[in-house]
């Protein structure tokens, strides 16, 4: 990389990290560095939960979905408007009417104490490990991209966020946040608008080309559970998940119970439901694009290099064999996308992908520790190769900022849930510098966010990774809330069983669908646990009276 890519890079994360460390080191109460500063603007509280959610996977992973597969990705988000809503009219306004600092409250005051500390506890589980997901995710990517070694990467952004989560909690993950995402989505529009420049066709015939080559499919109505995304497992399955996600999950609520009153937490909210399909539609959109681009422009075989470089010498004339067939299938299909003759690029298609097939499976048989997936470095390689010089540093904070301003969030989440919802219910009679001990609770998750990064596995996706990991955990926080919510009569120890029942019932499934025995997509587990808990809470309600 470039000294001026360099420059560019740590000049732009070093103004965001100063700014944030500046604008809160001295001023920061104990209270803002549990939920933020009720002073700040209704803007930054919906860009701050957009952010929280736009972590790097989102920026790096979800091209490639489009990449590799089509614009099917999208559905998962159709739920979100409506899930926004209720959020918005039912859980906001309990939340604000007890003045709770975290969801789980709320469990308490409604049940009893054992229910808030499960459903704490099922939260510190599930975002703990999703924190050290999106500290690997653009780890693993950006160090193979320009070559600094992985456990380096991944320590050097988990400082980052470290240093100023834990001078300014909150507060600081607050006011970064917004600049953090004000310099993603100018980045992205900037990469977005030179990708399209360099497709050596027009617009149109460039949504002909993806149209026909199978990667504009967005709505799937397939019944078959197993089919991974649908517009009834988006609507159904992505409404539960955004609904406990939104109304339930500390790193959400955080952001917007930060707010001077309920309009402007209402406001956050809205204004995220409102641009946040659009933004995700965006980014698969630039998957298309890349799609098209290597129609045109000769795609490597395999696009991390990195690990090509490790392929032993014993098997580089066989990888060059395949690269040159490769080549020539690869040219071919260009002359028949020129022609519209889509009968044999699809031909030609299935001929590439078999010698890719090929070449991936040489190198799996040959290096330890494979990564067999690639799609998580379509859009990096491409940053790489043919953006100008400063563009380049500037698209590679883009990733970085975007992994700080999300693991910032929910490092900053789980902090303040450990701290209000289990050191002040245990210690909370002795006498301690609230300050401190909420920094030292920051420094722990944050740590603990680095060491899960380091130890993290491998996946097809990274961005399904995520979501998988939530979706073990969601829905059954969000039957309990839902119990809480909507039903006067159910009491805590018949809704605390049917949260038990229905976590054991997700592990099992997940399970069997990991072992193949059931083919189920993981969407679903949002919507089976909700009902497992409602449903079991409802009938030892009953059977009680």
């Amino acid at each position: 990389m470039h000294p001026i890519d360099w420059l560019v890079l740590g000049l732009t994360l070093a103004l965001i990290v100063g700014y944030g460390v500046y604008k809160t080191r001295k001023s920061a109460t104990a209270s803002e560095l549990l939920s933020g500063s009720k002073k700040i603007s209704p803007w930054t509280i919906g860009l701050g939960i957009m952010a929280t959610q736009a972590s790097a996977i989102t920026f790096l992973s979800t091209p490639g979905q489009a990449f590799a597969n089509d614009m099917g990705f999208i559905q998962f988000y159709f739920g979100m408007p409506l899930a926004v809503v209720i959020v918005s009219a039912f859980f906001v306004p309990a939340y604000r009417k007890m003045r709770a600092i975290t969801a789980y409250q709320f469990l308490e005051k409604r049940f009893d104490r054992k229910t808030r500390l499960f459903t704490a506890a099922l939260f510190l589980n599930s975002r703990g490990l999703s924190a050290g997901i999106t500290i690997f995710a653009p780890a693993i990517v950006l160090s193979a991209a320009i070559n600094v070694p992985l456990n380096s990467m991944i320590i050097i952004i988990g400082l980052i966020v470290v240093i100023y989560t834990v001078s300014g909690g909150s507060a600081a993950v607050a006011v970064t946040q917004k600049w953090q995402m004000t310099v993603i989505l100018v980045g992205m529009a900037i990469a977005t608008t030179i990708l399209i420049q360099l497709i050596p066709v027009s617009i149109y015939d460039a949504y002909q080309i993806a149209g026909n080559m199978g990667k504009l499919n967005i709505v799937s109505t397939s019944f078959d559970p197993g089919t991974r995304y649908t517009i009834w497992s988006g609507l159904a399955g992505g409404l539960f998940l955004s609904l406990s996600y939104l109304g339930t999950d500390q790193s959400q609520v955080q952001r917007y119970l930060g707010a001077e009153d309920e309009r402007s937490s209402k406001f956050g909210l809205l204004f995220n439901a409102t641009f946040k399909v659009p933004m995700q539609f965006a980014i698969l959109s630039i998957g298309v694009f890349l799609f098209v681009f290597y129609q045109f422009v000769k795609p490597p075989v395999f696009f991390n290099q990195s690990e090509i470089e490790r392929a032993p010498l014993e098997i580089q004339n066989q990888l060059k064999s395949i690269e040159f067939e490769h080549a020539l299938v690869w040219d071919n299909k260009r002359e028949a996308l020129l022609r519209a003759d889509w009968k044999s690029a699809h031909r030609l298609n299935d001929q590439q992908e078999a010698l890719r097939v090929d070449y991936i499976g040489l190198l799996d048989s040959n290096l330890n520790n494979f990564q067999t997936k690639d799609m998580d470095y379509v859009f990096i390689t491409f940053i790489l190769n043919n953006l100008p010089k400063g563009l380049i540093g500037m698209l590679l904070a883009v990733i970085i900022c975007a992994a700080m301003s999300s693991t910032a969030g929910e490092v900053s989440a789980l902090a303040t849930t450990t701290y209000v919802d289990y050191y002040k219910i245990f210690f909370g009679h002795r006498n301690h510098d609230e300050k401190r001990t909420i920094r030292y609770l920051v420094l722990f998750w944050g740590i603990a966010a680095i060491f899960v990064a380091l130890a993290a596995p491998l996946y097809e996706n990274l961005i399904q990774l995520v979501n998988v990991l939530g979706s073990l955990f969601y829905g059954t926080i969000l039957g309990i809330f839902l119990v809480g919510l909507f039903s006067k009569n159910i009491g805590a120890r018949h809704v605390f069983t049917g949260g038990i029942v229905s976590q054991t019932v997700i592990f099992i499934c997940h399970y069997l669908n990991f072992q193949d025995y059931i083919n189920l997509g993981f969407l679903w587990y949002n919507v089976i646990a909700t009902l497992i808990v409602i449903s079991i809470s409802l009938v030892l309600s009953s059977i009680n009276k």
